[in-house]
């Protein structure tokens, strides 16, 4: 079967590599979209396993099953979870799925980009969701995304009536913004650096949009009756709009790193001035059974479209030129690959 094979942002190459043999407890699926992921393209965080098969927003059709497999059969249209948790252990057990040591040791092989997974027994249990007829195989890829956000607004807090700044208007930050403006959230604020993608925010439901050049905290107070936001969410990892952050969040409000700088970039934290006003910091990472399950609901719902969010729909043969698109961030949001196309 064909893959592509992962070296560097720059060198993707597409190669053949044997079609996985699945076991007891298994099923094989053919591949028919995923996702590039920004976390794709962060070559801090993919050069030191390179090369590998990369890809985790990965939907598909059932082709062969293992013994004993239950809950799925042939011919069923499925997204498939990478990372799942135990669901035993003190961090599950604390709604803290994303920490368990299970989930960050779980996969599928050899990866999304290409013409056929391997989904293990635990993924086949905990971590296969039927897709609906009314949602496509590009929709399904859209699942774990827009899980992640789900995830994250809820470890935020984000509530109704308040003010809300997206730092980032990349796929992340205007997931964000759909998912807010679905609940009904007050006043949504987003930034970039990149025209194309301050138009996609107001287009998908921003308040109001700022240039991430400009002087972000200043904008922020003058749209929102001289406050600051309360409730910060950065996606991107960029430290100049990490001090934006750090800067244009209300007294009493919260930061959520959705994205974090590279390691060795840090910033300093006002900490004294945060302990006074009781501002407080988030992170989040990933997403669990349970924002998969509502990701997936929000989708086939139609309560947060996200078809309107893939600008690019490309086939194994240029999955090279997909990533050239993901990483230069210009024109594009999601790039999907399709590997049996």
């Amino acid at each position: 079967m064909k893959v592509g094979m992962y070296y560097n942002n720059s060198d993707v190459r597409v190669e053949e590599m044997e079609k996985p043999k699945i076991g007891k407890g298994e099923f094989l699926m053919k591949t028919m979209a995923c996702g590039i992921c920004g976390s794709d393209v962060l070559e801090w965080y993919r050069l030191a396993k390179a090369p590998r098969v990369l890809g985790h927003e990965a939907a598909g059709e059932v082709v062969k099953l293992g013994e004993g497999v239950t809950g799925v059969k042939k011919g069923d249209r499925v997204f498939v979870s990478h990372h799942v948790p135990c669901d035993e252990c003190t961090f599950c057990l604390n709604d803290h799925h994303t920490a368990c040591e299970t989930l960050h040791s779980t996969n599928f092989f050899p990866g999304g980009f290409s013409e056929f997974i391997r989904i293990p027994g635990i993924n086949v249990k905990k971590g296969t969701y039927m897709l609906p007829e009314n949602v496509t195989y590009g929709e399904g890829a859209m699942i774990e995304p827009l899980a992640c956000v789900v995830r994250g607004q809820r470890i935020a807090g984000l509530k109704p009536d308040r003010t809300l700044l997206v730092i980032g208007s990349g796929v992340a930050g205007l997931l964000h913004v759909k998912l807010a403006k679905s609940r009904g959230v007050k006043r949504i604020i987003a930034t970039d650096i990149n025209d194309y993608r301050l138009g996609k925010a107001k287009e998908f439901g921003a308040d109001k949009v700022i240039d991430g050049k400009e002087d972000v905290p200043v904008k922020v107070k003058q749209f929102n009756g001289g406050l600051f936001a309360d409730c910060v969410i950065l996606c991107t990892g960029a430290v100049p709009a990490m001090k934006q952050a750090l800067a244009s969040v209300e007294r009493g409000g919260t930061i959520l790193f959705f994205a974090v700088p590279e390691p060795g970039k840090d910033v300093m934290i006002p900490i004294v001035e945060y302990w006074k006003n009781e501002i407080k910091m988030a992170t989040s990472y990933g997403a669990a059974p349970g924002d998969l399950e509502e990701s997936l609901k929000l989708i086939s719902e139609g309560k947060v479209k996200v078809r309107d969010m893939i600008t690019h729909l490309l086939p194994l043969s240029r999955i090279q030129e997909g990533f050239d698109l993901v990483t230069k961030a210009k024109d594009s949001l999601k790039v999907i690959i399709e590997p049996n196309e």
